[in-house]
């Protein structure tokens, strides 16, 4: 390619990225991606510091059950208006709107809890932020596929994981450093503050063109009306899941949803308390994420998108997974040597690097297996699989790290990402790897 050309396609792409659409989706990826660790993984460093056993802690992480129930509300949320949200804002920002606010809430009201004296409360804040986290999900991922344009998909896709990325990383080093200098209530209340960049954003956004039909008002009598809820019923809620259900090897499928980041998921349950346990402070901890781990993150997404590109879907979800499982391993050496910020900034930049890597090779999986006539109840459906690993299949994580000691802990969770790897290779042999030069369905 003659140097012309390559700034043009430079000149392209870069135009693609700030196109008005895709940059609301990076905004949006944000709002989504913040509130993730405040419900749990920042939680747990609050929980760990005064001194709540791990057991109770790795616990904790069912009150992320919302993410991995969220396909049982999709439907109504993806149909059905909220008045009177919906008539002056339309369907999917009406709905945005609301749980954002409700969001905001439940943030400042989680800050105000206490894992000691009110234990049972802070659970309960936990899961109302999880479940309106969630429902914030559902409506973001349809209006992300509704809004932009065929040819913008993809850079969509990498701008919404960059903004939730990003999102996390507030939520993670950004809360840790707040809480360490004007303590946890600030820090949540600042959280609460930054869900205003999606609902500026989505209020300044306008209401895609095309969305789902929700139920006709009309009817003639009470047999028309039962008719048409039944249809809508038939058409938003069991015709999704059916279509998915009827596909060759649909339960092994979703058995390796389930799987594939478990291992992932087991080790990251257990992070924070373990940086807490070796010595690491706060601002240490936030630092070397923030630095470190941001850059290993985005360069661990661009080469896992390039891997998809250049190798396949398949081969790259099997050389990601690989590498994502093996670098639990670097957590068993940070342990054995202990304080020490130099072999943090590897343990940190491998973790996230890998990470990036595989959660880039998921969402192209995730994404490709979505009918586009279902897409957001399917892809609820999908990532609600992908949550229970994350949250249900996880809980015992404090329970192992506590009596099998941190180094046993880290191999363990290594043996565990095996399983999913297996049965990646069987669905490899089902489903044999496209060649390269076919374009992504």
């Amino acid at each position: 390619m003659d140097t012309s050309a390559w700034k043009t396609a430079v000149s392209d792409t870069l135009t693609l990225y700030f196109r008005r659409r895709v940059l609301v989706v990076l905004l949006l990826g944000f709002s989504s991606g913040l509130p993730l660790l405040l419900s749990f993984s920042t939680l747990s460093t609050w929980m760990r510091e005064v001194g709540v056993d791990l057991t109770t802690i790795g616990l904790f992480g069912l009150v992320g059950l919302p993410y991995t129930l969220k396909f049982v509300w999709a439907p109504a949320m993806d149909r059905l208006p909220l008045p009177p949200l919906t008539r002056l804002l339309g369907r999917r920002r009406g709905w945005m709107v609301a749980t954002q606010l409700a969001l905001i809430v439940t943030l400042l009201g989680l800050g105000t809890t206490n894992p000691l004296s009110s234990p049972w409360l802070m659970a309960l804040f936990g899961v109302l932020v999880a479940f309106f986290s969630a429902s914030q999900d559902i409506v973001i991922d349809a209006y992300r596929i509704e809004t932009l344009e065929e040819t913008e998909q993809g850079a969509g896709a990498a701008a919404y994981v960059l903004g939730y990325r990003v999102g996390i990383l507030a939520a993670g080093a950004g809360a840790l450093l707040l809480a360490d200098s004007l303590g946890w209530f600030q820090a949540y209340a600042v959280m609460a503050g930054l869900m205003l960049v999606g609902l500026v954003t989505i209020l300044l956004s306008s209401e895609p063109v095309v969305a789902g039909d929700a139920i006709a008002p009309a009817a003639s009598g009470p047999a028309d009306a039962a008719g048409k809820v039944v249809r809508w019923l038939r058409e938003a809620v069991v015709a999704p899941f059916a279509e998915f259900l009827r596909r060759p090897w649909a339960l092994l499928i979703l058995l390796f949803i389930l799987l594939y980041k478990l291992g992932d998921a087991f080790l990251g349950a257990m992070t924070n308390p373990f940086y807490i346990d070796v010595g690491f402070t706060k601002t240490e901890i936030a630092e070397v994420t923030k630095v470190f781990g941001l850059v290993a993150l985005l360069a661990g997404l661009l080469i896992g998108g390039a891997m998809v590109r250049r190798l396949g879907l398949m081969w790259a979800l099997l050389i990601c997974g690989v590498l994502q499982a093996a670098s639990n391993l670097v957590f068993a050496a940070q342990a054995v040597i202990g304080n020490d910020v130099g072999m943090l900034i590897v343990t940190i930049g491998v973790e996230n690097a890998t990470g990036g890597m595989g959660t880039a090779a998921f969402i192209a999986y995730l994404s490709r297996l979505t009918n586009v006539a279902f897409t957001a109840t399917q892809y609820a459906l999908l990532s609600s699989f992908m949550a229970f690993g994350r949250t249900v299949l996880a809980s015992p994580s404090g329970w192992a790290a506590e009596n099998l000691g941190w180094v046993e802990f880290f191999i363990a969770s290594t043996v565990i990402a095996v399983p999913g790897l297996l049965l990646l290779l069987v669905l490899m042999r089902l489903f044999p790897p496209k060649a390269v030069s076919e374009k992504p369905a």
